[in-house]
């Protein structure tokens, strides 16, 4: 029984609208955290008191979902919809596999569990 773990990188004002994807799949469970990095573009200037200074780090969110191998594609195709502005730092998608989930209150196992 494999799951699929989806790692989305994102703007920080595209959560709602990943959210409300997430909801219209049936999804409702996601974990989101706070995080800083850069990819392509590299930081971003700024502009503090006339004086411009460069910030290496961009805040994104990292957001966590859990799927059934059979959701994957309708999944990823779907949040890739609502994450794209067309620009650079728009973020990335990772997918590895889940060998297991367990719900704690319950006890239920696999795909059940999510």
């Amino acid at each position: 029984m494999v799951m699929k773990k989806i790692e989305l990188i994102i703007k920080p004002y595209k959560l709602g609208a990943i959210q409300e994807t997430l909801e219209e799949l049936g999804i409702f469970g996601m974990t989101v955290t706070e995080v800083k990095g850069f990819g392509q573009q590299k930081g971003r200037t700024e502009l503090y008191r006339g004086a411009e200074y460069q910030i290496g780090f961009v805040p994104k969110l990292k957001i966590e979902i859990i799927v059934a191998k059979s959701q994957l594609n309708q999944t990823t195709d779907a949040l890739i919809k609502a994450a794209r502005t067309g620009k650079i730092g728009d973020g990335k998608i990772f997918i590895s596999s889940i060998e297991n989930a367990i719900r704690i209150r319950t006890g239920e196992s696999g795909e059940l569990a999510l």
